[in-house]
């Protein structure tokens, strides 16, 4: 059997620690083992030719949303359909529709991609969970909006269970590539229930499709990184080196702060384009957060968290933070942030999601003076588990957006000056040299 050679001083606990931090190609993530987008068609009407279906995108993911310029669906038809009209979306493009003469068809694609409309479209052509440029919350932070549909009417489909063919090869982009579909499985029929819940109708057919996210698909380097600092110690540990990549090869360049032609720069930058313009750091991250070991105080203990955005590209919108750490479950007061547990391990309340409060702080401004959000906790101690040595006080784990941030070394982390251990019997030092020498003076007075 072969051996596995470790370099000198390197433990298998160490090794193994360290290959479960690194992001994974396999879309699993597990502080939200069960999230995923749920695409759910739904054929509600026979046409001469076709169909009239509502397809739905249903954001299962506990903090992953999609932001602007949002969501784009595609798949390829199994035989030669057409889309001859659409409500609450459309395709992006016509595709060659010349041989038809009067009625033109809204798309004549083989792999149409749609998109979602934008606020304010007219309201003959929409239907409910349209009509909202594309973002779709995540299921814990804005279940109302974590839901998205359209209506489509398919032509030269079939019009009978039995001559429909289910589309192949779904794809889902957010805008860009991360999400990676299954195939489309058809399982009984959507239920519709009557408003005063007395009678249910249903889909003539109705197929699913499951889509999931892997952080290495998405983009080849990561997008946020962690610093840590503490009041009991002067080191501010900041984001590893080339977090997300290095200033010589980091796609885009990236631009001075203090930069006189700042303003220039920025502007004449391509915004259409996905890639960030971000501020030259060592560590070339997008988002930076913070997170500072505040106040000790008897029976509780402080952190403030701040979240700087280093992209002159994007502001985010709806943003939020995943955090583990064993103190979560001793959490009694934040402020200034939304809050709601996440528990993925069932009785285990170390994992909280936080996110700004509406119209206040859940924007995210570009990279400048106003780029931050801070907020701090409460803790109270527990006696059991509570101390600052170690590095037990920094968090576990970070993601930004969904994205797992790149964390400093263990052996980086501010620890506790080795005479901290010391510290109240040197207290003790002049209470006990006092009562020594009152002690000689009343024995040989």
């Amino acid at each position: 059997m072969a051996r596995l050679l470790l370099p000198v001083g390197v433990s298998v606990a160490l090794l193994v620690a360290f290959y479960s931090l690194m992001p994974s190609s396999e879309a699993y993530d597990p502080l939200d083992p069960n999230g995923n987008i749920t695409i759910k068609w739904d054929v509600l009407q026979w046409t001469p030719d076709g169909y009239v279906a509502v397809v739905s995108l249903y954001n299962y993911q506990q903090y992953r949303h999609i932001q602007a310029p949002g969501w784009k669906l595609g798949w390829v038809w199994a035989k030669k359909e057409i889309i001859w009209a659409m409500n609450g979306g459309q395709a992006t493009e016509q595709g060659d529709c010349s041989k038809f003469k009067s009625n033109i068809p809204h798309c004549c694609k083989k792999d149409p991609e749609i998109v979602d409309l934008l606020p304010g479209t007219p309201y003959n052509m929409q239907i409910s969970n349209c009509c909202k440029g594309g973002v779709l919350n995540s299921w814990a932070q804005d279940p109302a909006n974590a839901v998205a549909s359209f209506q489509v009417s398919v032509g030269q489909a079939g019009t009978t269970n039995k001559t429909v063919r289910v589309p192949r090869n779904f794809s889902l982009k957010s805008p860009g590539p991360g999400y990676t579909c299954g195939r489309a499985k058809l399982v009984r029929p959507t239920k519709f229930f009557s408003q005063d819940g007395r009678r249910a109708t249903q889909a003539h057919m109705t197929w699913n499709v499951t889509c999931t996210y892997s952080q290495i698909v998405a983009q080849r380097s990561p997008t946020c990184c962690v610093s840590l600092s503490s009041f009991y110690n002067d080191t501010i540990v900041n984001c590893p080196t080339c977090s997300c990549g290095c200033q010589n090869n980091k796609p885009g360049g990236c631009v001075e702060g203090n930069s006189p032609y700042l303003a220039s720069v920025v502007n004449a930058h391509n915004k259409d384009s996905l890639a960030p313009l971000v501020q030259c750091t060592s560590h070339m991250c997008p988002i930076r957060v913070h997170w500072h070991v505040k106040v000790n105080y008897k029976e509780y203990w402080r952190v403030k968290i701040t979240v700087t955005n280093f992209n002159y590209r994007m502001n985010y919108s709806q943003w939020n933070l995943v955090t583990q750490h064993p103190s979560f479950n001793n959490l009694t007061t934040i402020f200034s942030f939304n809050y709601k547990s996440l528990n993925p391990y069932g009785v285990i309340n170390d994992t909280a999601m936080l996110w700004g409060i509406k119209y206040y702080n859940d924007l995210l401004m570009t990279a400048g003076p106003d780029g931050n959000v801070q907020s701090e906790l409460l803790f109270k101690k527990d006696p059991n588990t509570f101390t600052f040595q170690k590095g037990w006080a920094f968090p576990r784990r970070i993601y930004f957006n969904g994205d797992n941030c790149v964390m400093p070394p263990p052996d980086a982390y501010p620890w506790l000056p080795n005479a901290s251990s010391r510290v109240m019997p040197l207290l003790l030092l002049p209470f006990i040299a006092i009562w020594t020498t009152l002690t000689f003076l009343m024995v040989y007075a």
